[in-house]
């Protein structure tokens, strides 16, 4: 506070004070400091004359004599104090005072699936949501445009889990979530599996024979390549973000020529019509998705568990990749996935037999997925053998497999990590 700020002074003490006592009985008046100094260094004399005789009056004073204090009326037996007068606390004022903080108010994110904010990539009736309520049963999903945006939901406490998908059973892995991975610092905690079961939505009345066009996620377009084929669709295939987005966006803009690759699901939300169920080109079709949180887990050794590593070398030849894999295969741990990426800060290395560096070759980040949990001694021993042979090794996370049953119709709860 600055010109309107207020100083407090005794009553005739400073002739300089123009200001008025609110009464005889109060011992201190409020003055604008506009009224009393002219500049900066006089303000501060001025407070340091006023701090003295202050001090030296106590804090009660009539015409500059301190006056003693009277005693303090005893409280009657068995009376309770309060801070507060109860006289100010009468009508609704009670109800504007503070309310003290709690433990969810200094932690937001619940431990528990029935509260969780997890976020997804796509619309509502995307497959991602449907493995959100698979890993996180009653959870409130909040859908995201981009796989990147639901990695910052999380890093943001926007959201507080993360489900994305890895790889699919068709398709292969979903190489841009591979590089988010490495990209952002989020831990897998869990991973779920889910069968794909897609259908061709197109809008009320629409016939086959009358589709020119079928838009849909790029994983579902290869899923379904074969089925369309052979049901005689001479159609152009068109990319689209997501499966249920496609079917949001027919029935948005009414296209009658376009159809939809995405779940019934889709169909109910938005308004469609299924011309063909289940027309992926393999019937298991399963989609494996991982589940992220800012924190990892404690790993675990009373059921099975996955562990998740990237890593790269600079060291030359083809043995660096065996040793590594050495590691995993003297201790008996099997390998579930291994991934290739190229390094996106050193995509190419020039090197020849004579290393004169005319030959150019990629370098690249290594993702691998083996069954055992960083409890194990095994997999502690395994991983620092492998740190030796490696320029660069993060653990993504050690977390619970996915055990519920393979089938089209499951539809089984994922054991949470966090139970």
């Amino acid at each position: 506070m600055a010109a309107a700020s207020l100083i407090k002074a005794p009553i005739g003490q400073n002739p300089r004070l123009a200001c008025q006592a609110p009464g005889r009985s109060r011992g201190l008046v409020r003055c604008s400091l506009s009224s009393v100094v002219g500049g900066r260094s006089e303000w501060l004399s001025s407070c340091a004359v006023l701090s003295s005789k202050v001090a030296a009056l106590g804090p009660h004073s009539v015409n500059g004599h301190a006056a003693p204090a009277p005693a303090p009326a005893p409280a009657p037996e068995g009376t309770v104090l309060d801070l507060i007068p109860v006289s100010s606390l009468t009508g609704g004022a009670k109800k504007n005072l503070p309310v003290p903080l709690r433990i969810a108010d200094l932690s937001p994110a619940p431990m528990h699936g029935s509260e969780l904010r997890v976020a997804y990539q796509g619309v509502p009736g995307a497959y991602s949501e449907k493995a959100a309520g698979k890993a996180y049963p009653a959870c409130d999903a909040i859908p995201c445009d981009q796989f990147e945006v639901a990695f910052q939901a999380v890093e943001l406490w926007i959201a507080d889990r993360a489900v994305l998908p890895v790889e699919n059973s068709l398709g292969g892995s979903i190489h841009r979530n591979y590089d988010l991975l490495l990209r952002h610092r989020l831990h897998i905690v869990g991973e779920v599996q889910l069968p794909v079961h897609h259908c061709l939505l197109a809008l009320p009345g629409v016939r086959k024979e009358s589709i020119t066009r079928v838009i849909s996620h790029p994983q579902a377009l290869a899923q379904c390549e074969h089925t369309i084929t052979r049901m005689g669709l001479n159609v152009v295939r068109e990319a689209f973000d997501d499966t249920a987005g496609a079917a949001e966006y027919i029935a948005t803009n009414g296209l009658r020529d376009t159809a939809a690759i995405a779940s019934s699901r889709a169909a109910e939300l938005y308004g469609m019509e299924v011309l063909a169920d289940g027309i992926q080109d393999d019937s298991g079709n399963v989609t494996r998705f991982v589940m992220l949180a800012r924190e990892p887990i404690v790993p675990r050794t009373d059921r099975p568990f996955k562990t998740s590593i990237v890593f790269a070398h600079d060291k030359e030849g083809t043995s660096v990749l065996f040793k590594v894999l050495s590691a995993f295969a003297f201790r008996d741990i099997s390998l579930t996935k291994i991934e290739s990426r190229p390094h996106r800060h050193r995509p190419i290395r020039l090197v020849d037999d004579a290393n004169r560096g005319t030959a150019k070759h990629f370098e690249y980040m290594f993702y691998i997925d083996f069954q055992a949990s960083l409890a194990e001694p095994r997999a502690q021993n395994a991983l620092a053998e492998v740190q030796e042979f490696t320029s660069f090794l993060r653990v993504l996370g050690s977390y619970p497999m996915d055990m519920t049953p393979m089938t089209a119709g499951s539809s089984a709860t994922v054991v949470s990590s966090d139970s």
